[in-house]
């Protein structure tokens, strides 16, 4: 299926964060002992077989033939796979994502993080097709151009078979916000288990708190204190998910200084007290 005969695999000793760029490559799966965090848009493919993430505390197992899409600041980690040997990966990086303008449920659910699958497996030859070409051709200058637009045009399609119901209105984040967004949000994922406030992420990203607070709630359609919150919440769930650090010490690893406010924030959150929910991973 795939014309590449170069296959990447996770490495294991890649610093947090670091960025992939624009990439459309061939990857071999394997177990990852810890998250993956960039800031690009991901798309995965498997022609064969299967692979399982673990999304937050969510294990969510994507399908041969579909197209899968999410935003690659969540952290994910491939805890299974079966009867696939490689499969296709391109990163797009999130400023790149946002301007070209796809339809607002679209793009609400990726920064939401959801991982959204093209529901049709009529697209999978054509999909194939359009890999190949952009894993042989992505390194060539000429390549490149006629690669975005077809990236663009692929998910705009997707997009539109996922939001037929929906209204199918496009984003209205200005294109200038676009990186101070950006900015603010990896800012945010790298320093969550800061006691970390608006004024401190404006001055971080060199903006008035009210105007960081007013163009990110755009984007995301949350507050700035509240992703905090979302993403302290997140980092518990994954950790009593997978590992046995006591409730305390995850408590003050997420940023909180009382397990009371832990609790009642993490309560908040899903509807179950911490203890609770560890239990269902037991």
């Amino acid at each position: 299926m795939m014309n590449s005969e170069i296959l990447n695999v996770f490495d294991e000793k890649r610093e947090e964060f670091k960025p992939y760029g624009i990439t459309c490559e061939v990857w071999t799966p394997s177990l990852m002992r810890r998250p993956d965090r960039h800031n690009e848009i991901e798309l995965n493919y498997f022609g064969e077989g299967a692979i399982t993430y673990l999304f937050h505390d969510k294990k969510i197992t994507i399908p041969s033939k579909k197209l899968a899409l999410f935003w690659g600041l969540i952290p994910h980690q491939i805890i299974d796979f079966e009867n696939i040997t490689s499969y296709f990966v391109c990163t797009i990086p999130f400023s790149q994502f946002l301007e070209w303008k796809l339809p607002t449920s679209f793009v609400d659910g990726v920064l939401r993080g959801e991982v959204l699958l093209d529901g049709s497996e009529a697209f999978s030859p054509y999909d194939e097709f359009l890999l190949n070409n952009w894993t042989s051709e992505f390194g060539k200058n000429e390549g490149l151009e006629v690669t975005l637009l077809e990236m663009r045009a692929r998910l705009l399609r997707m997009a539109h078979n996922s939001v037929a119901r929906k209204e199918n209105n496009h984003s209205s984040i200005h294109s200038t916000e676009i990186s101070q967004v950006e900015r603010i949000a990896i800012y945010i994922a790298q320093n969550y288990a800061q006691p970390i406030k608006a004024a401190e992420i404006g001055e971080a990203v060199g903006l008035h708190p009210d105007y960081a607070n007013t163009i990110f709630r755009k984007a995301f359609g949350s507050t700035l204190s509240e992703h905090i919150m979302k993403e302290r919440i997140s980092h518990a769930q994954r950790q009593l998910a997978a590992t046995d650090t006591s409730i305390t010490e995850i408590a003050f690893q997420c940023g909180f200084n009382s397990i009371s406010r832990f609790n009642a924030c993490f309560m908040k959150m899903n509807g179950c007290t911490p203890r609770e929910f560890r239990r269902r991973y037991l």
